[in-house]
């Protein structure tokens, strides 16, 4: 049987398209007025304020990647977190894999959202395609090492109630009205530039989208909350600026990012060589 690949939900797959690659995802936590809501599985309420989450446990991994190593017959199992920097999840996936022998490879993307979604997909057709345990964790860690994620956010309270600003909360100092763009960098989320406008930090964030993809063929994945205007004005700008544009899609993210990213936020991420969510089995060619 094919290597298995595992995932979790702040990946932004959906169960369709986890299904056709045959992607496990283990739900990430909202935790709201003494209830524990599992992202994906679980209906969670719309009003995000004031609630908090947590990462996937250890032993909801360990159940997770034994049930899928059992379903590799043993021919192992990559597992694909969001980065170490923004979540628990991959700490405690190394843990779950200790006690289950070496047919488990646990990868931090650096990344979330489709910055996740990217490197498990690829890592998924690899699998299908033949690839042993080594071929799909390698594929895996090169996807995610070449993605890019840029970020800007409406309110930065969010953010800093989460303390998931990292080194941009001293830059920014008091500057909550300041609309900044954001990047990952080695898995945190830190500045990139300030700008005092909404209509100006997305407009420095598809230059800052142009400028890295280059002449390369790149997939691009628009994501927001609350925000799917503004998101397609941004995907209709990069769609005209970006010449190899393999895929461009619009995904709202879910309630575990958006508790921390609040609404109006806009994020891009970029995935050189073409990677897409499209099942290359019944894509045209």
């Amino acid at each position: 049987m094919p290597v298995v690949v595992v995932t979790d939900s702040s990946s932004c797959l959906t169960p369709d398209l986890a299904g056709r690659f045959g992607i496990r995802v283990v739900p990430l936590h909202v935790l709201s007025g003494g209830h524990d809501y599992r992202e994906g599985v679980d209906d969670i309420p719309g009003d995000l304020t004031g609630v908090t989450t947590s990462g996937a446990s250890p032993g909801e991994l360990a159940d997770a990647y034994a049930a899928a190593l059992a379903d590799s017959d043993g021919d192992g199992v990559v597992a694909i977190h969001l980065s170490r920097q923004l979540s628990g999840t991959w700490d405690a996936g190394r843990q779950a894999a200790a006690g289950l022998g070496d047919r488990v490879r646990v990868v931090d993307s650096a990344s979330t959202g489709m910055g996740l979604g990217y490197p498990a997909l690829a890592a998924a057709r690899t699998a299908r395609a033949g690839g042993d345990l080594d071929a799909v964790y390698r594929r895996a860690v090169d996807v995610a090492e070449h993605g890019r994620t840029l970020i800007v956010v409406d309110r930065l309270d969010h953010l800093r109630r989460g303390g998931r600003i990292g080194t941009a909360a001293a830059l920014l100092g008091t500057a909550l009205a300041m609309k900044p763009v954001l990047h990952l960098v080695d898995g945190k989320l830190v500045l990139r530039e300030k700008t005092r406008t909404s209509t100006k930090a997305l407009a420095k964030l598809v230059d800052a989208v142009v400028e890295q993809v280059g002449d390369e063929p790149t997939a691009v994945a628009v994501h927001h909350l609350h925000a799917r205007d503004r998101a397609d004005a941004v995907a209709a700008q990069l769609e005209a600026r970006i010449p190899e544009l393999t895929e461009l899609v619009v995904t709202e993210i879910g309630s575990v990012l958006g508790v921390h990213l609040g609404p109006g936020t806009i994020g891009v991420v970029t995935c050189p060589d073409g990677e897409s969510t499209a099942d290359s089995s019944t894509a045209p060619h």
